[in-house]
């Protein structure tokens, strides 16, 4: 495959049907233009703002393989484009496809601060932290133009309610003053995800996001301000960053991280074809190992749902990574532990304010 088919500054390669339906919508065009910080030349379709209006912000996460109660995001859709995200499927529930659709049609919940601290604000709400992004990236790069993230971290100051981020991008750093104050209750904990320390790799597979070099300073000065800070080594890829996770533990135990976290690769609904499609464009010399390595995780599939197992996979190389990861926790992370937030202050602070008795 020539490199002049590749699209560049994407991480999908081509769209797919969507499985449930097609919808048509007006949107605005906004685009910022990335991927000229990186010398490349980015594909001429723009990336596109929606407004949407849901009822509610927050979700109650069911599935028993995460280790969240509660998510919520201000942005479906994300920019990153990062090849194996297991929202893309989310995308088409909205009437858009899981590839070039979820990476440049980017609908954006405006309402969600006022929506937050509704909730917040409810007699019947029982603190409980709250994760941002338990689907897309809340410090995607819509995220420095509409700010929601921000306003959403200001929501669960004012109210004393503990939160947590999972992110990839350095933008987080623009929130300190926040993070800080949160920290000071220990009300926040940070994920930042870690796919590799190559940026070679990074930039295949995750064609947006911020650097290796601009994340571990991120781990660094969270840390260094008292933020704790949960590295996220996921996902794992067979014959991609497997050999990595030694190195990666060690590197981010040394930058101030308190755990690591991790997965196997899994490739469910349309995820599967688009990363086949973009394996074998970008990585045509091993696409086939690759792509057998991780069906050999999931029972000799790429679609693995079942409970338990999926996060994790099973079989021979399975059993490499995760024995590689319980190595990576005893010999870089003894001692160390993340704490647990602080759910007791928000009852205080129900009408935003301390209570007086």
């Amino acid at each position: 495959m020539s490199s002049k088919s590749i699209i560049r500054g994407r991480g999908a390669q081509r769209n797919i049907h969507n499985r449930f339906f097609e919808l048509s919508h007006e949107m605005r065009d906004d685009f910022l233009e990335f991927c000229e910080k990186e010398g490349e030349i980015a594909d001429k379709n723009k990336t596109q703002y929606l407004n949407v209006f849901p009822k509610t912000i927050v979700n109650k996460v069911t599935s028993p393989d995460v280790g969240m109660a509660y998510s919520m995001n201000m942005y479906q859709g994300c920019e990153h484009g990062c090849i194996y995200c297991y929202a893309r499927n989310s995308h088409e529930f909205w009437g858009y496809g899981a590839g070039l659709d979820f990476e440049r049609r980017i609908l954006v919940k405006k309402t969600a601060p006022q929506l937050l601290e509704t909730l917040l604000k409810k007699k019947s709400w029982k603190a409980h932290p709250i994760v941002m992004s338990g689907n897309t990236d809340c410090y995607q790069p819509a995220e420095q133009k509409f700010q929601l993230t921000r306003k959403c971290l200001e929501v669960f100051l004012k109210y004393k309610h503990p939160t947590a981020i999972i992110t990839k991008n350095a933008l987080i750093l623009r929130d300190l003053d926040l993070l800080k104050a949160l920290a000071e209750d220990n009300l926040i904990s940070v994920n930042v995800s870690i796919t590799s320390l190559s940026e070679d790799t990074r930039r295949i597979l995750e064609p947006r996001t911020a650097t290796i070099k601009r994340r571990l300073k991120v781990v660094e000065e969270l840390s260094a301000k008292g933020i704790p800070v949960n590295v996220m080594l996921a996902p794992i890829i067979p014959s991609i960053n497997s050999h990595e996770i030694l190195p990666m533990a060690k590197t981010v135990s040394e930058a101030g991280a308190l755990s690591i976290a991790h997965t196997i690769v899994r490739l469910n609904g349309a995820i599967g074809e688009i990363f086949t499609d973009w394996i074998r464009k970008t990585m045509p010399d091993r696409a086939d190992k690759v792509l057998h390595q991780i069906g050999s995780c999931h029972g000799g599939t790429l679609n693995e749902s079942r409970f338990g197992v999926r996060m994790r996979g099973e079989g021979q190389i399975a059993k490499q990574i995760n024995d590689l990861v319980k190595l990576a926790r005893l010999k870089y992370f003894k001692g160390k532990a993340m704490p647990k937030l602080n759910t007791t202050l928000h009852e205080q602070y129900k009408d935003g304010q301390m209570k007086l008795f």
